[in-house]
């Protein structure tokens, strides 16, 4: 049996640069965590697929991924993959993007395959925007769709509080609220220049660069989401951001005991939240 663990993702920085063939042009910087689903994979002859979810079965990018795999590779058998998920689903932490990554690279190395790193993240860029950037992990520049891929240097360890809110969950939710984006939420890659080049001279983001344009209309999108960043600022978080397309917000944060003492805090408002700590690229 080989068991994988597949990351959480935070956007540091997200810009929307303009649209072109109905796709939005983005330039993000997104960096890895170690909130992480696990994956166990075992050789079988057909692929078969469980989750510790069931309503997540159904239609999951994993299945999809290890059927892309095979399909792609000419491979003749499948595999047994179980999934265990503790990267909260539809919130913006890009969990099942994730989760098909991790795919490729497990059966990639389980059925012998021995596929390039760049080859499997042009399949992955065939599943969605944001698994190509999972092949890699760590700090990473995303730009196009979300298929062009470049590693950075990483970020020291850095430690992460994050607030789930108790908002439902909405159908299509990314692809609408970038339907929400006008124009004049476009931006040209400033706030991403701004954060590459304080990486590269200071070895770290500074919170006040941390950006994110779908901050411009998540507020009205998702039931009270300002009243929880409020109760997360209340509390003592400062430069609060969303994850993503959200409804999840992070902050980052010192150290671990600042972390733990925020999350303590926000549990006794009856929140949701989680700590997590920067991941380096895998190598």
């Amino acid at each position: 049996m080989l068991t994988v663990y597949a990351p959480a993702k935070i956007n540091l920085v997200l810009e929307v640069l303009g649209k072109c063939d109905d796709y939005h042009q983005i330039s993000s910087i997104l960096q890895t965590i170690n909130l992480c689903d696990v994956l166990n994979f075992k050789l079988a002859g057909e692929i078969s697929f469980k989750c510790s979810e069931p309503s997540l079965e159904r239609d999951n990018l994993v299945t999809t991924a290890a059927m892309l795999l095979k399909k792609e590779a000419s491979y003749d058998r499948g595999a047994q993959i179980e999934l265990g998920k503790n990267i909260p689903w539809g919130v913006g932490l890009g969990g099942g993007s994730s989760d098909a990554a991790a795919t490729l690279l497990a059966l990639n190395e389980l059925w012998g395959l021995k596929l390039p790193i760049p080859e499997l993240a042009h399949l992955a860029a065939k599943l969605g925007s944001d698994i190509p950037f999972f092949i890699y992990g760590g700090t990473a520049l995303i730009e196009g769709k979300g298929e062009k891929v470049t590693p950075l240097p990483s970020l020291p360890p850095t430690c992460f509080v994050l607030l789930v809110p108790p908002v439902p969950k909405i159908q299509d939710k990314t692809k609408q609220l970038y339907a929400k984006l006008s124009a004049s939420y476009f931006t040209k890659g400033q706030f991403v220049q701004a954060a590459w080049l304080s990486l590269r001279q200071r070895k770290t983001i500074s919170p006040s660069l941390m950006f994110n344009v779908f901050e411009k209309v998540a507020f009205g999108f998702f039931p009270s989401l300002a009243k929880y960043k409020r109760s997360f600022e209340e509390v003592g978080a400062s430069n609060v951001h969303l994850a993503g397309s959200g409804p999840c917000l992070f902050t980052p944060v010192y150290g671990e005991g600042e972390a733990n003492e925020l999350c303590l805090r926000l549990g006794k408002r009856g929140l949701k939240c989680l700590v997590a700590i920067s991941l380096p690229q895998s190598s």
